[in-house]
């Protein structure tokens, strides 16, 4: 009787989570696509996605994201290896606590830090204004340090804020290095230079591309960023625009469609990779044997290095930061009044106290459905070998692959339908929330199936044989052994998605639904002289809750953290 309930169970949960990915995953994929492919008399075509390619606005909107992508991928992989490098094999006064600091970038999405860099390096940005203060630079025509409609202010934010993610995967990919072939290469005359380009770039090639890819479909498809810059000739834009012509225009379905292509073979080869290359994994514990120590005056250098690094990484935060506290920043190197009224407002009353309100219900719902998935699929596939495992793992993972911003534009045009709770352009809650949750589902799964892994199974089948129910098994034996995994994934889907930006932008269209992340786009375009700082004040509660998040999670997971950033 005990196996039939076992074997129903597994039946039930595979059940209901296809049934969970069918309808919220696939069903708004397959209806943009379709839609792509259809003509108006219903018969399949290759006009609209051929009509991207004539279009000129289209045209130089692909260029430009592919461009900003394929610098911001490039800028980050350059800072990340290095770093990488020296985090794991190098030891030095320090490293502890500036390796966690490393992962302080992720604080806060660019979205957000574009609001601090203009205020830095905007045309009368705090810069310009110092330089005009000395005489270096002429009131009439202040330097443009972001460039033209700022181009390169969207890349060098990017880069400073997403290099984190390429660290995680180079330095766990440098971790899993045997020393035994470093060692064997110097013995045989290999220089530094020859040995990284020959010995450790191989291995860690998909360690690189893996962080590359994501960087790149990231950066790619980033929409928070560009309208914050006012840049609009990029694709996640002109996407966003399109949500308003959906069923007179085909363009934005086609041009979801080119993006959902792009991301999906990226994420295709980074898998094929990975799988053919498991071979360079080193034994336990010799990650620690490899690491020499630095000379006092090269370690002083890395840390100083290191340092100023960060520095630029997070001077954006601290100038969101001061603007929060500032009564008056215009026209001034520095804010010339300092008030508290921004937090006031955001926590006590208006639509900035209820979009954070909301975003603390939609993603509390969101970590708790995270949960719930992310159990399930981690138990089928460690422990029942269930037949449709390895389909459910892959599906859970593929929101890595699949852009925000392309699944909330399913959303939106699937489920434009007469049931108010369902659609988004009356009640956007349950979508909102299903989003999130889809979004952040691998983090939760792949924290759950290491748990899982790591947790002994003869102590399950020792409670199954004393006579417990599988569900006390799960509850008393299995759960317990596994919690610490489980909320480092929780605290992680939480806090991304409190500042999750495409969902956000798209799916919420009424005011009394705006979660923290539209409810600060949206005050940045209001004409109130205080709407900017009450919007940096809203960021700054974010980036409070993700910072704490982080660290946690890293705390509960070390070096484990860097696998639920790859694909």
């Amino acid at each position: 009787m005990r196996r039939v309930r076992v074997h129903l169970g597994a039946i039930f949960w595979q059940a209901a989570l296809a049934a969970f990915f069918a309808v919220f995953l696939i069903y708004p994929i397959s209806f943009t696509l379709r839609r792509a492919f259809l003509d108006e008399r219903g018969g399949w075509t290759l006009g609209p996605l051929a009509s991207l390619f004539e279009n000129p606005l289209i045209r130089q909107s692909l260029l430009n994201s592919a461009a900003i992508a394929t610098l911001t991928t490039l800028g980050a992989c350059l800072l990340a290896l290095p770093l990488a490098h020296v985090m794991t094999r190098r030891s030095f006064p320090g490293k502890g606590w500036i390796s966690g600091l490393l992962l302080a970038p992720m604080m806060m999405p660019p979205f957000v830090g574009a609001i601090g860099l203009q205020q830095i390096l905007g045309r009368y940005g705090t810069l310009n204004l110092l330089l005009m203060k000395l005489g270096l630079v002429s009131p009439a025509s202040p330097i443009q340090w972001l460039g033209e409609g700022g181009f390169w202010g969207i890349v060098a934010l990017q880069i400073l804020a997403l290099f984190p993610i390429p660290y995680l995967n180079i330095s766990a990919a440098m971790a899993n290095v045997d020393p035994a072939l470093w060692e064997a290469a110097q013995n045989l005359g290999a220089s530094g230079r020859r040995m990284f380009r020959t010995v450790t770039l191989p291995l860690i090639a998909p360690g690189v591309f893996a962080g590359a890819s994501i960087v790149f479909i990231w950066s790619f498809t980033d929409l928070g960023t560009p309208l914050v810059f006012g840049y609009s000739r990029v694709v996640s834009v002109q996407i966003f625009d399109a949500i308003h012509e959906l069923n007179t225009n085909p363009q934005g379905y086609a041009l979801a469609t080119a993006v959902l292509g792009l991301t999906l073979a990226l994420f295709l080869t980074t898998r094929r990779w990975f799988a053919r290359s498991r071979w360079d994994a080193a034994p336990r514990g010799a990650h620690a044997e490899s690491e020499r120590p630095l000379g006092r005056w090269h370690g002083r250098l890395v840390l100083a290095a290191t340092l100023c690094l960060l520095a630029a990484a997070l001077l954006p935060h601290l100038a969101v930061l001061t603007e929060s506290f500032s009564d008056r920043w215009l026209f001034s190197a520095f804010p010339q009044k300092w008030t508290l009224d921004h937090y006031r407002e955001a926590l006590a009353g208006g639509q900035a106290a209820i979009s954070l309100r909301n975003s603390l219900f939609y993603s509390s719902l969101s970590a708790g459905l995270d949960l719930v998935l992310g159990v399930a699929i981690a138990w089928l596939a460690t422990r029942k070998r269930a037949i449709l495992a390895p389909a459910l793992d892959a599906l859970a993972m593929a929101p890595l692959a699949i852009p925000g911003l392309v699944l909330a534009f399913g959303f939106v045009a699937a489920f434009d339908v007469d049931a108010p709770w369902l659609n988004p352009r009356q009640n956007p809650t349950l979508l909102l929330v299903i989003a999130y949750s889809v979004r952040r589902l691998p983090y939760m799964v792949r924290a759950a199936v290491a748990g899982f892994q790591q947790s002994p199974v003869e102590l399950e089948e020792a409670s199954a044989n004393l006579g417990a129910s599988p569900f006390r098994t799960l509850r008393r034996v299995t759960l317990p052994l596994v919690s610490a995994n489980l909320i480092a994934g929780c605290i992680l889907a939480f806090a991304f998605a409190m500042i999750e930006v495409s969902d956000s932008l798209i799916l919420a269209m009424r005011e009394p639904y705006f979660p923290l992340t539209k409810a600060v786009y949206e005050l940045l375009g209001r004409i109130e002289p205080d709407a900017p700082s009450v919007a940096c004040a809203l960021s700054a509660l974010g980036m409070a809750v993700l910072a704490a998040a982080l660290l946690t999670s890293a705390r509960l997971l070390g070096r484990r953290m860097g696998r639920l950033f790859r694909f």
